[in-house]
């Protein structure tokens, strides 16, 4: 099967992202809110029932139920008990789940562009971008399809030519393309990579 491919490398300052008057466009980070704010009313709720047992047994009133069987639990079962290393297995995900929300921006599905205006952020969606570039590059001669794929460094498009040389509509394409992610208006320009064929025969 008759193929073609091409990969486009940029200049440095395209793949180190375009700075405008408003500084350096950073990835956009979730707030993540809820996550957050169900955590700490778990562990508000947990430390208060259990210095309101604390307080209760200083004050020379038998402690909770739970607190007592808890406490016989711990002190009795080894180590190597099965619900403890379960138990302890679980705080551990839980704790890295949490720490990976804490430094992690989330959000992949929004490109960060260009801050041209100060104290301005816009974010292009990567299905939005995919879409215009798949437009710019069916407007090519010869493309029958073509599928593109956006990410954060990398955009890939894969076509099918039921006409004309394939290298002549790699390079077409190649130059579509390029302006089209030229016009996106991206903080941090990805790279290109193409790809062309012709379809199966059936």
């Amino acid at each position: 099967m008759e193929q073609s491919a091409s990969t486009a490398a940029y200049d440095a300052e395209s793949r180190g992202g375009h700075r405008g008057e408003g500084g350096r466009a950073d990835r956009f980070w979730s707030s993540r809110r809820l996550p957050a704010l169900l955590v700490a009313l778990v562990l508000l709720a947990g430390l208060g029932l259990l210095l309101f047992d604390l307080v209760s047994v200083r004050l020379d009133r038998p402690g909770m139920a739970w607190r007592r069987t808890l406490v016989d639990e711990s002190a009795t079962r080894p180590l190597d008990d099965v619900w403890v290393l379960v138990g302890a297995g679980a705080a551990v995900l839980l704790g890295l789940w949490l720490i990976v929300l804490a430094v992690t921006p989330g959000l992949r599905g929004l490109l960060a562009m260009r801050r041209d205006v100060p104290r301005v952020r816009a974010g292009l969606e990567r299905t939005a971008a995919a879409l215009v570039l798949r437009d710019r590059a069916m407007r090519v001669a010869g493309v029958q399809s073509v599928r593109v794929a956006v990410g954060r460094r990398r955009i890939r498009a894969r076509a099918q030519a039921h006409f004309r040389d394939l290298d002549e509509v790699r390079g077409d394409l190649d130059t579509a393309l390029d302006d089209g992610i030229r016009q996106l208006g991206l903080a941090r320009q990805p790279g290109l990579s193409v790809h062309v064929r012709r379809p199966a025969k059936r």
